[in-house]
């Protein structure tokens, strides 16, 4: 959920808003795509992400994610931190956020829980003006040679953001929303005002057994999801299965008009990683852009589980 061009994001219009990154191993950064899914896993969760999208491209995009949640009983809920750092254009625009996260656990029937998360987060975006280049800064013969007569802007602006969702699930089943972007901050370095637009995402997903377990003592599993996720008039609508048995791991997802995802994971319970890549299906195609990778690393601590009565949400490890 890009502006392909960096041009646009800084203002060729100076009304114009940009979009958020957005990893493919949904589930491996689980609250990126909704904060409710702080403390869903009750033990201590530390997850680390990094996404390299388009590498063929000069101006290519760089992701970084690390992220921490817990589960804590006398608060009847999970806490979370998530920082995120997106590099644009070779370094011309750094977007980092730092988050802290809560999510409410409830558990409405012996069956059926639901968590309700907020977060709240402090934004910086950097633009560094001396990486742009413009009109009047070239020669026709010797290139780009002059000083532009522009006035300098950029630099660093802060603001303060917030989102929220929920998700509800049972022993096999979980479904959820999130609005990320509830206030629009303004994130506008250039001229005028661009208010963030709020991001909406939805999503569901399934845990199907098939057969028995094996002589290994490991079962097979099907694990068909969507999402759904809408910004300032952009839709993206994914479709996908994951198929686990035992601590193996492998996913096909559509993303449509853009991509094929394809992923491989290994979760032992204690320690994860995955790696996943986009076969760009798009007008800019897979051999102009590179295709999209991305490796995630996941570390689940030991914890004592005595008096919670919550079981974890049986969604995919990415």
């Amino acid at each position: 959920m890009r502006n392909i061009l960096i041009l646009l994001f800084i203002g060729v219009s100076f009304g114009s808003s940009a979009q958020d990154p957005q990893f493919t191993q949904f589930y491996a950064n689980p609250i990126y795509l909704n904060p409710a899914f702080a403390g869903s896993k009750i033990c201590p969760r530390f997850a680390m992400n990094y996404r390299n999208e388009w590498p063929s491209l000069t101006g290519n995009y760089v992701t970084y994610s690390m992220s921490y949640d817990q589960y804590f009983k006398n608060i009847s809920g999970g806490i979370g931190v998530i920082a995120t750092h997106d590099q644009q254009g070779q370094g011309t625009i750094f977007t980092s956020s730092l988050g802290l996260i809560y999510s409410y656990h409830l558990k409405v029937n012996r069956k059926f829980s639901m968590m309700f998360g907020a977060k709240a987060a402090m934004t910086n975006k950097f633009l560094d003006w001396d990486k742009l280049t413009f009109g009047d800064m070239i020669d026709p013969r010797r290139g780009f040679i002059y000083q532009t007569g522009d006035v300098q802007r950029g630099g660093n602006r802060y603001f303060f953001d917030a989102s929220a969702g929920f998700v509800g699930y049972s022993e096999h089943f979980f479904f959820g929303a999130a609005a990320h972007h509830l206030n629009r901050p303004d994130e506008s370095m250039i001229i005028g005002s661009s208010r963030l637009p709020m991001r909406l995402t939805g999503h569901m997903g399934a845990s199907i057994p098939l057969g028995s377990k094996s002589q290994y003592n490991n079962i097979t599993t099907i694990m068909p999801n969507i999402i759904y996720q809408y910004q300032n008039g952009f839709q993206e609508l994914m479709l996908g299965t994951y198929v686990k048995y035992g601590a193996f791991t492998a996913g096909v997802w559509y993303r449509n008009k853009d991509a094929f995802i394809l992923s491989l994971g290994v979760d032992t319970g204690k320690f994860k990683i995955g790696y996943s890549y986009d076969v760009t299906v798009s007008k800019l195609n897979n051999g102009v852009s590179g295709g999209s990778h991305e490796i995630s690393l996941g570390l689940t601590l030991a914890c004592k589980t005595k008096g919670v009565t919550f079981k974890t949400i049986s969604c995919p490890s990415f």
